[in-house]
């Protein structure tokens, strides 16, 4: 038998084996997901109430995770739907449609009648069609006590001009699942990998679906050649030829009974459309060698389209499991993916342009020192990786790794150039602040919008506790100067309770997994007020706890007051302003060495 007939006969007992699991998966599954329909059928019932348009001035959305991050395709908006918080006891899960205008550094709130069911860890995809569209497809219910899932396999579009939410019932759409990837191409929407859990089992897919926006039909597509192995997590970037790029992804495998062992991908893949692209034996799998410096593996990583027919990537958190400690690398560095040249490169930022000034009038300086001898420039500066080891009392070790990315050389730039942004920042008022960006992280939101990439929040652990964050940042990739802080996070919004704690709220689970809506309207004002502020994840109270607490996410404190005072402050004035930020919104402060 050739090597064909081997590959062919290995892809159909592949194909077999995960049929079988995915039959085993759906049929413990069916039980629990029951259960959840009458809990997500009690929420939409509290959604029918919604009878009007309603958009209002609000302010920025709870620390939440899971949610889709996308932008207006004709508008100076971004688009903020669903997610998840967990506080350590409970998870709350939200449909709430939150619109970011650019302009105004402002958020506002709109509810529409008829929204789909609350979910994290879906999918969304924009469309110019008819004032813009926002498809959205899967994702996950869970319970509120993080034990039970139903997965989704509903689509639905809201219509950005109308602003009304349509459910799209079509058969033959791929089958429940979350952490899938979709991407809006040559007017279909593609779908591809995902998993779906329950309490015992789980399952990864490699499966690819195509959702056509002119007729409204699913196909499965069933393309020749290798293909990725099953995963979630992964990147998924249309290219203008109307083919498909996948990198990476996390996956996971049974090797005995309760114990799980996980992967990270680090392959690349070609999902190319021969001809029209629409017929299913018209697309084909090849594996690609990029060049150039890839990104570290990690799992939670953000992508987004970025110019110059280029990708990017964002974050994420490599972990390492051993038997007394669990360590978790987070990042907040950019990788770019060329993909006309199949290349990665990390991005480096260049600087504010008085710091950039000043560096060129030093090297000018000594030239003319050296009496016009040549003058040798240092090669540019590489990221600096900055690790921090955090040992929480139960004596879990958590590191945590910072890139800074180093400033980009001058050496190849004109006098014409540098004339025309020394005017542009005269133009600006002066020189610009120091630099900042956005703390390490996984799971963050992104989207790009003119040439500007946006972070919202995302995630990172210190030892057992999950920190949200909710803030905002941006950065333009056409110049790659500077971060710009959009949004700070506000630590009056994090909460996180012991496990111990958890008996007493056990009988909660309709209001932990509602996340804002208010269970009974005959309610007294005062049981609505209580309500209200234990959905709103209030700040934790003053403490010996909580100042302990902080003590493991000084690094926090620490990355703020360095933002605000420069690289050049000493460390032990950060310390003192970071003592003192800290005091603003706690009793105790930092306890630290």
């Amino acid at each position: 038998m050739g090597k064909k007939g081997k590959r062919d006969k290995k892809g159909k007992g592949a194909e077999k084996t995960l049929a079988k699991m995915e039959k085993k998966v759906s049929r413990r599954a069916k039980k629990e997901e029951e259960d959840l329909e009458a809990l997500i059928a009690e929420f939409q019932s509290l959604d029918a109430k919604k009878t009007q348009v309603i958009e209002s001035s609000c302010p920025p959305p709870s620390p939440r995770l899971n949610c889709s991050f996308c932008a207006h395709p004709e508008r100076d908006e971004l688009i903020l739907f669903g997610g998840e918080y967990f506080n350590g006891q409970k998870t709350y899960l939200y449909n709430e449609l939150y619109i970011y205008n650019i302009r105004k550094n402002s958020w506002a709130k709109l509810d529409i009648p008829n929204p789909p069911p609350r979910r994290c860890a879906h999918q969304a995809a924009v469309v110019p069609t008819a004032g813009g569209q926002l498809w959205i497809f899967g994702g996950e219910f869970a319970s509120p006590n993080g034990e039970q899932f139903y997965h989704y396999k509903d689509l639905w579009v809201l219509h950005l001009a109308t602003k009304t939410w349509e459910q799209i019932k079509a058969p033959g759409g791929p089958s429940g699942r979350s952490g899938h990837r979709m991407v809006a191409c040559k007017r279909q929407l593609i779908i591809f990998g995902g998993f779906h859990e329950s309490a015992r089992d789980f399952i990864y897919y490699n499966d690819v679906y195509a959702f056509n926006l002119d007729s409204f039909t699913w196909s499965k597509l069933a393309p020749a050649g290798m293909g990725p192995a099953p995963r979630s997590g992964c990147q998924m970037t249309p290219t203008p030829e109307g083919n498909i790029i996948i990198y990476g992804g996390y996956s996971k495998q049974r090797i005995k009974k309760d114990v799980d062992k996980g992967t990270l991908h680090t392959d690349m893949f070609l999902l190319k459309a021969e001809g029209t692209g629409k017929e299913e034996d018209r697309w084909s799998w090849s594996r690609l060698s990029p060049s150039g410096v890839k990104p570290s593996p990690r799992s939670g990583f953000a992508v987004a389209a970025a110019p110059n027919n280029r990708c990017l990537l964002f974050g994420g958190v490599q972990d390492e499991e051993e038997e007394e400690s669990i360590e978790g690398d987070f990042f907040n560095d950019i990788y770019f993916y060329d993909i006309g040249k199949n290349r990665w490169f990390p991005a480096q930022l260049k600087g504010p342009k008085s710091e950039r000034r000043k560096r060129r009038r030093g090297r000018q300086a000594e030239a003319g020192a050296a009496g016009g001898e040549e003058l040798q420039l240092p090669p540019p500066q590489g990221p600096l990786e900055i690790v921090k080891e955090v040992v929480a009392e139960d004596g879990t070790i958590m590191t945590i790794k910072q890139m800074i990315p180093g400033a980009a050389g001058d050496k190849d730039r004109s006098g014409s150039e540098e004339e025309e942004e020394d005017e542009e920042e005269e133009e600006e008022g002066g020189a610009l602040g120091q630099p900042v960006e956005p703390c390490p992280r996984s799971s963050a939101m992104v989207a790009v919008k003119h040439g500007v990439l946006y972070v919202y929040g995302g995630m990172f652990e210190v030892g057992d506790r999950q920190v949200t964050l909710s803030d905002l940042h941006s950065i333009d990739l056409h110049r790659m100067d500077q971060w710009k802080v959009l949004l700070e996070m506000d630590p009056k919004t994090q909460e996180w309770l012991e496990e111990s704690e958890s008996d007493e709220e056990e009988d909660d689970d309709v209001e932990g997994a509602e996340g804002g809506e208010e269970e009974d309207e005959e309610s007294s004002e005062e049981d609505s007020e209580e309500e209200e502020g234990e959905q709103q994840h209030p700040a934790v109270q003053p403490g010996e706890a909580q100042a302990q607490y902080l003590a493991r996410t000084e690094q926090y404190w620490l990355g703020l007051a360095r933002s605000h005072m420069g690289p050049e402050a000493k460390d032990k004035k950060v310390l003192k302003v970071a003592h003192a930020m800290a005091k603003t919104f706690y009793e105790d402060p930092i306890q630290t060495s």
